[in-house]
């Protein structure tokens, strides 16, 4: 089953509640512009992973998503996944594109 925006989600979750805020204050901050707003962020990441090839339910696992913001106007995710079938971690590169 691919990636969905409600995966991305709980996996930032999993990272710790300093991770959504770092999201939600990305979105919030930028007032009165208009930045992704979390979900829109979620939603593009699930995307992301899939067209790579991680939304392979039977052989990844997305373990968590960690959240920085860079500067004032952008942020960078990367995301822990395990391999189930040799039962390795992995970590993707850091992205930064939701400015």
């Amino acid at each position: 089953m691919p990636l969905t925006r409600d995966t991305v989600r709980a996996a930032i979750e999993r990272a710790g509640e300093e991770h959504w805020r770092a999201l939600v204050a990305h979105h919030e901050d930028a007032y009165p512009a208009s930045r992704p707003t979390p979900g829109d962020v979620a939603r593009a990441e699930a995307e992301r992973l899939n067209a790579e090839g991680y939304g392979d339910g039977e052989r990844w696992e997305l373990l968590s998503t960690t959240v920085h913001r860079d500067g004032e106007t952008r942020v960078t995710l990367a995301h822990r996944l395990r391999d189930r079938r040799s039962g390795h971690t992995i970590e993707t590169d850091a992205y930064t594109n939701y400015e």
